[in-house]
């Protein structure tokens, strides 16, 4: 662990000998640590007042996945080549419903981050209130530059291991970073003609036309979005004339960039792993889609194409002035001289659009500075909340309207909005974020592994 991050948020006597117990275990998945070490060391004003968590051994069994999985995946590229990937589900908690988690594929996946990310998952999928519990898998497998045969061969591979452990009322896995539409066509088709099983609501993220819900693929930006909005309405302000900074040029960023414009902001900034772009008049999202979505080219081209853009080489997107910062790329994205840009910039708000992209110095560095923090448990969670209303949809056989989703979705954000701002009153660290949520999700999975005894 770093200075910052255990001088920000130390930890207790109660909770120490848990986080030894992970470093013993997992000595090489900083990611993991970190992760446990920011929910450990944000919830002991709640553990002062609950010692029963602590007697029951809550803390100890949350930081042990239920299951671990990992297995090899072999396919063949279009030149007949064998090439061999590696897969894993980690299925961390069911107290609350169901495995529910997103699939990365990605060069840099590995067991490190699959587990950080299904223990973020836990409280995530707590705080929507919608009866999930929380998992997150993936692969080392890049789709980039992959033709589609390659996708499909690779996609068929990986899920003639994992059927087996999946299932509507067991796991039930969605899309995340390499992993959209196309990807969840290709598992889902797989998974059916295995089990010779039409389990509608066996994925999430699914085609509108094949049991996908409206505003699925929006969710996670536009929830990001919603939870700016929260923040800022406490203290009676609006996105309305705001510059908004965004990373990435995914589902997530394109679709923050949308909602941002629709509540009156000006999205400035979009980035891939080449470098970012700035574009004062504005992010023209038909033309970021046509880049991202159908010819799969580098984000330099929107530059190429808008006059009044620019591109700069790699560098870092939190050099640009904003008011409002929406990181939606990856884990550990933003540096702690990111936050330092931003705050020197006059930025107001950040509300985490990815996973952890925050490193915890940033985090510390927000909050000492008085900027409105969401973390990305609490502000990121439309999507699985989205993916939640996708599975009552299939189990029912209904549709909603995009309007009637949409709905839902920020009504789902604001009640995450205030358990997490609720909970940071009532502990004694008002306007912290990141302690409230930890707080109000882990009281939601401890309250659930009481009653249901030691399993």
């Amino acid at each position: 662990m770093t200075a910052t991050q255990t001088e920000f948020h130390p930890l207790t006597e109660s909770v120490q000998p848990v986080f030894d117990t992970v470093l013993a275990r997992s000595p090489h998945e900083p990611e993991f640590q970190q992760a446990v070490h920011e929910v450990l060391g944000t919830i002991s004003p709640m553990l002062e007042q609950h010692p029963e968590y602590v007697e029951a051994g809550i803390l100890e069994r949350l930081v042990e996945p239920e299951r671990q999985i990992m297995f090899r995946v072999p396919w063949l590229d279009d030149s007949g080549k064998l090439q061999v990937n590696r897969g894993y589900r980690i299925q961390f908690s069911s107290v609350l419903g169901p495995y529910k988690g997103g699939l990365r594929f990605h060069p840099s996946v590995n067991l490190s981050i699959i587990k950080f990310l299904g223990f973020e998952q836990i409280f995530k999928n707590a705080l929507t209130g919608q009866g999930i519990g929380g998992a997150k898998g993936g692969s080392d497998f890049d789709p980039h530059g992959r033709s589609e045969a390659e996708v499909m061969r690779f996609c068929q591979s990986f899920m003639s291991e994992l059927y087996r452990h999946l299932g509507e009322h067991t796991d039930v896995p969605a899309g995340d970073i390499g992993v959209g539409g196309r990807e969840i066509g290709y598992l889902f088709g797989t998974y059916r003609k295995i089990t010779n099983r039409h389990e509608s609501g066996m994925f999430t993220g699914k085609g509108t036309g094949w049991g996908g819900a409206e505003v699925r693929t929006e969710a996670t930006g536009y929830g990001a979005v919603f939870f700016a909005q929260e923040m800022l309405a406490v203290h009676n302000e609006s996105l309305a004339g705001k510059r908004v900074g965004i990373s990435g040029s995914g589902n997530v960023a394109i679709y923050a960039i949308q909602k941002a414009a629709q509540l009156g902001a000006t999205a400035v900034t979009a980035s891939d792993s080449s470098g970012y772009i700035v574009d004062d008049a504005g992010i023209d999202l038909d033309l970021l889609r046509q880049l991202k979505e159908v010819e799969r080219t580098r984000i330099v081209e929107y530059a190429n194409r808008r006059a009044s853009a620019r591109f700069v080489e790699g560098g870092s997107v939190w050099d640009v002035p904003v008011d409002i910062a929406v990181p939606s790329a990856t884990q550990n994205e933003l540096s702690l001289a990111d936050a330092e840009a931003l705050i020197a910039n006059g930025v107001r708000a950040v509300s985490e659009g990815a996973n952890m992209p925050c490193v915890p110095e940033a985090v510390a560095a927000f909050q000492q500075a008085g900027v409105l923090f969401a973390p990305g448990k609490a502000a990121n969670a439309g999507g699985v909340a989205t993916s939640a209303l996708e599975m009552s949809q299939n189990a029912s056989r209904q549709r909603w309207t995009f309007a009637d989703s949409e709905n839902k979705l920020r009504e789902i954000m604001a009640d995450i909005h205030d358990a997490a701002f609720n909970a940071a009153e009532k502990y004694g660290v008002p306007g912290d974020y990141v302690a409230g949520a930890n707080i109000a999700g882990f009281q939601r999975v401890a309250t659930a592994m009481l009653a249901q005894g030691v399993i």
